[in-house]
């Protein structure tokens, strides 16, 4: 869940005023750049600006033609609507829903890494990383790479990785844009964006602001969100400072008890005096250069972040405040060569991050918890990538990674675990090939070992007091195809995740449920994703996703894993002429799911499946662009959340209808 707390300037803007000066001053950035740009570039394959030789293998790509054609709003909405990615709704109604790749269920956002131009913005808490604090009109395009990818990534990349690129400047350029919308369900956004570029040195910045009234009671939503940033660039690299802030403000629905209250009333709240705040700030320093033959790349990023709850009412009133920052810094060089006739790269990297949290609880007027958490982790990491055939773009990398991780917990007013240290060591590689075994298909291969450490927020509650969980590990394999060119494509792979010791909370252990190490389970499935130009203004696009989740060993062996959907279909059709006009249609299948709860699988029923239906029409006139959406066009009854047997449902959206208005300058 996400709420926070005072509307404060960031303590840390002193320190990206300080930076950006340091950066300013820099021997590199006197050089001329009068003739000078930075072309837009794709952070993604081994953590710097790929080659087109080494762009990553089995990768989808959403570009920002993409967002914008669809009319979309925010970064997870693309990934779901247009990368084809399963999302649940989310609890506190805002957008960020809990995204799953490869069907990691009610822990999926903790089975994937997301990364923002080399900034990890996945939570060390039992929370989705929050995509709101992310410009939608900054992306540049959005890269979502299936699989175990915890050598680069380290902890909690077994279902893959997410990775966000905003846009570079170009010298001498200059844009912006107003945005406004209105909608049902008390839909109103507005936001504004500018960057202009000189020579060797460009700024942006991107203001926006959204509420809702949502589709239950008490379930309102509001948000604001700045972004902005100041860079320095030559030929040889860039380098700058950006702030990003989010300001979140939300009322709790709650589940609803049973199926049969659900199905009476879906839009019905449980918990009519709940709400909570989200306050969020992030500072980033980066710089990238050539230097001597080798590519140099750093981040050194800072978050503080307030969380703030309040749930009842009267004696049984309880509230809550989480107050935690994290520090990154993640230097980096890659040698890009040829040995032997062959295109060789060699990426080595340290990721250091330092994690703290505060948090205050108090029921009925009493203290309940003053816990402090806090992890710090280091990491070292080798890849090594070869083409060693051009013709056929054979390609053959290997990587390994060792990551070393420090826990500490108290609370002196805790219940069961008050305290513990622990020390944890990991491994994790990957082998990849692929080669073009036909002019137009290319095959390729992945192993690996991935792994993801325990929360804080686990290790808080286990089975037995003052006692983190053992680390999960994965082996991960995946096969595949790929099978034509930018007009029509079609993408083949069938993956396999061996995992030991998953973490999960089950609800089954003990008097009340907590959190685990699983007996050994798996995922094992089939994903196809296709693109053509059916058309000379059509384009039609497609994913699926078919996967078994399930238990191998133990008193639960070869039963379903819950919440995980059998398959998943999703589908777009574009229409682009030439006449300033566009359209775009998706549609959404999700099949059913076992409930959250059911870990024995002896609930009779199953969630239901269900199609949505979304659509967009578009029409510009000179500078401006008037649009009309619908989301859920079908108005489908359904939910994507619940955590009992045919109870603890959290109803998803009806049917909304939006207009909007955008003049770009």
């Amino acid at each position: 869940m996400t709420f926070s707390a005072s509307r404060r300037l960031p303590a840390f803007l002193p320190l990206a005023a300080a930076v950006a000066l340091c950066f300013a001053a820099a021997p590199a950035v006197a050089q001329s750049v009068a003739a000078q740009t930075l072309a837009p570039i794709v952070i993604t394959g081994a953590r710097f600006a790929s080659d087109p030789a080494f762009a990553p293998i089995g990768a989808t790509v959403i570009s920002a033609d993409e967002i914008r054609r669809a009319g979309i709003n925010d970064v997870n909405s693309a990934i779901r609507k247009i990368g084809g990615v399963y999302g649940r709704q989310s609890l506190d109604g805002s957008p960020d829903f809990s995204l799953d790749l490869r069907g990691f269920g009610s822990n999926s956002s903790q089975n994937m890494v997301v990364v923002l131009d080399g900034v990890r913005l996945s939570e060390n808490e039992l929370l989705n990383a929050v995509l709101t604090t992310v410009a939608i009109d900054t992306v540049e395009r959005i890269e979502i790479t299936r699989g175990g990818s915890s050598v680069l990534y380290g902890d909690g990349a077994t279902g893959g990785i997410i990775n966000i690129v905003t846009k570079r400047p170009t010298s001498k350029s200059g844009s912006g844009s107003v945005y406004t919308e209105v909608g049902q369900l008390g839909q109103r956004e507005a936001r504004g964006s500018i960057a202009r570029a000189w020579d060797g040195f460009a700024l942006d910045a991107t203001l926006g602001t959204q509420q809702t009234d949502n589709y239950r009671d008490n379930n309102d939503y509001k948000q604001t969100n700045f972004s902005g940033g100041a860079q320095w660039f030559t030929a040889a690299g860039r380098m700058g400072v950006r702030l990003d802030s989010l300001r979140q403000d939300s009322r709790f629905a709650g589940s609803i008890k049973t199926l049969s209250e659900y199905l009476a009333n879906p839009r019905q709240t449980s918990s009519p005096d709940d709400f909570g705040s989200l306050d969020s700030d992030r500072v980033t320093a980066f710089i990238s250069q050539r230097v001597a033959g080798f590519d140099l790349a750093a981040e050194l990023s800072h978050r503080q972040k307030t969380v703030k709850s309040s749930s009842g009412s009267g004696s049984g009133l309880y509230t809550a405040q989480y107050d935690s920052k994290q520090t990154q810094f993640s230097p980096r060089l890659r040698q890009l060569a040829n040995v032997g006739g062959m295109l060789n790269e060699v990426v080595a990297g340290i990721d250091l991050t330092r994690w703290e949290r505060d948090t205050k609880s108090i029921y009925g007027g009493f203290p309940t918890s003053a816990a402090e958490a806090s992890q710090r982790s280091k990491a070292i990491y080798l890849r090594d990538e070869i083409r060693f055939d051009a013709a056929h773009d054979g390609r053959l990398a290997a990587g390994v990674r060792r990551e070393l991780f420090d826990k500490d917990f108290s609370d002196a007013l805790g219940i069961g675990t008050v305290r513990y240290n622990n020390n944890q060591g990991l491994n994790a590689w990957d082998l990849q090939a692929s080669y073009a075994v036909l002019p137009l298909l290319t095959a390729y291969a992945k192993a690996g070992q991935s792994y993801r450490v325990a929360t804080a927020d686990e290790n808080a509650f286990t089975p037995k007091a003052n006692t983190p969980l053992q680390a999960q590990t994965s082996h991960d394999l995946e096969l595949g195809a790929s099978y034509g060119n930018a007009e029509r494509k079609v993408t083949a792979a069938v993956f396999r995740h061996k995992l030991r010791n998953e973490l999960f909370y089950d609800p089954t252990a003990g008097a009340f449920g907590a959190n685990v190490n699983l007996d050994p389970t798996k995922r094992q499935g089939v994903e196809l994703s296709a693109s053509a130009v059916v058309a000379a203004d059509w384009t039609v696009s497609g994913h699926y996703q078919h996967v078994q989740a399930t238990f191998t060993e133990g008193v639960n062996a070869g039963r379903e894993m819950i919440l995980v959907p059998k398959n998943v279909l999703s589908a777009r059709l574009s229409w682009t002429p030439a006449n300033g006009q566009s359209a775009d249609f998706g549609a959404q299948w999700v099949d059913s799911q076992r409930y959250g709860g059911d870990v024995d699988n002896s609930c009779s029923s199953r969630m239901p499946s269900y199609t949505t239906f979304d659509a967009r029409y578009a029409r510009k006139f000179g500078q401006w662009e008037l649009a009309l959406a619908a989301l859920n066009l079908g108005d489908k009854q359904y939910f994507s959340q619940a955590f009992s047997c045919r109870g603890g449902i959290y109803s998803s959206a009806g049917r909304q209808m939006k207009i909007s208005a955008r003049y770009d300058f």
